[in-house]
């Protein structure tokens, strides 16, 4: 399990839940998210994100 989360607006990515609304099946990895793919809470991009665990 892995934890990302935005700095911007606390919005948490688990690696177990993925991101469905975003096409993000569950148990993708942060690694393997676009660069691109954006906070869907708030906008922003996955360098405002920090390692939770």
């Amino acid at each position: 399990m892995s934890g990302y989360m935005c700095n911007s607006c606390s919005y948490v990515y688990d690696s177990e839940l993925g991101d469905l609304d975003n096409g993000i099946e569950p148990g993708t990895s942060w690694e393997d998210i676009s660069d691109d793919w954006t906070c869907p809470s708030c906008g922003v991009g996955k360098e405002d994100f920090e390692n939770l665990y």
